[in-house]
């Protein structure tokens, strides 16, 4: 398949599912490699007659929709996300906390990376400031491969290439050249199967970390659609934080960006 021929495919396609080409032109080529075996799979010469497939078969569009989850992460990813994390949202939002308990939702958590981290920060350098309050995580991914890996905590030393070495001890144990979560920085974590484009998990949550995810991949329509859906489950007061480099759509539930390099948007507290 030519690189020509699939960007032309996925122009097509692509918005017929909710998603923008601009978010995929730089990582069209691992989706193109999963379409290019999808096709053999089928004993598909071409991409016009793969075409004529989805236009007949409304699970196939399912399958391609699966190929267009981009798989990139690792533990802490954007350090300085987790820095202001740390250093001062999780502590605000503990502070706060009527009932000792904090929630958080992350949507879009891949193989766990990001729930992890989460829980990782709070334990390592928040949590024993507030030992009275309790950090519960709700982890949402439509990819049950990912969950399936989330859920065994097994992960390379590339994925931890952003830990600092002396942390990798204290929460991680080896195994056959991997890294296995210890059992302690997995509690009070939960992961569902659950495609953000449809619905969320039942909040009210203080935090919620949609990152890399609907603000790059997702077409604008869907990116409302979303974003009301987060700004509904999110607590007064709570923490949305998006991706480093992507921004929130306009004319859209209004909240508050108090330092405008950083990707954190609070809402409102009711009066």
């Amino acid at each position: 398949m030519k690189d020509s021929e699939c960007i032309e495919f996925l122009q097509w396609a692509l918005p017929r599912m909710g998603l923008r080409w601009a978010g995929f032109r730089k990582v069209r080529r691992q989706v193109c490699k999963r379409i290019s075996r999808r096709m053999r799979e089928l004993d598909i010469a071409d991409l016009s007659h793969y075409q004529r497939v989805l236009e007949s078969d409304a699970d196939e569009w399912r399958v391609l929709d699966g190929f267009c989850r981009i798989t990139i992460s690792r533990f802490l990813r954007d350090r300085k996300v987790y820095e202001q994390l740390a250093e001062n949202v999780l502590p605000e939002l503990a502070a706060r906390s009527q009932d000792g308990v904090l929630r958080a939702w992350s949507a879009g958590c891949g193989g766990g990376e990001e729930p992890y981290s989460l829980a990782f920060i709070w334990r390592q350098a928040v949590a024993g400031d507030f030992p009275g309050i309790t950090l519960q995580i709700v982890a949402t991914d439509t990819d049950d491969i990912g969950l399936a890996r989330a859920a065994v905590a097994r992960y390379s030393a590339s994925s931890l290439k952003e830990v600092p070495i002396s942390s990798h001890e204290q929460a991680f144990t080896r195994s056959d050249g991997h890294y296995v979560l210890k059992p302690e920085f997995r509690r009070d974590i939960e992961f569902r199967c659950e495609d953000i484009r449809r619905s969320a998990p039942t909040g009210p949550f203080d935090l919620v970390l949609c990152r890399n995810l609907a603000f790059t991949y997702f077409d604008l329509p869907t990116q409302h659609q979303v974003l009301a859906r987060i700004h509904d489950v999110l607590a007064h007061g709570g923490v949305l934080v998006i991706g480093a480099h992507e921004q929130l759509p306009g004319d859209g539930p209004v909240f508050n960006q108090p330092e405008l390099h950083l990707p954190f948007y609070w809402k409102e507290i009711a009066q």
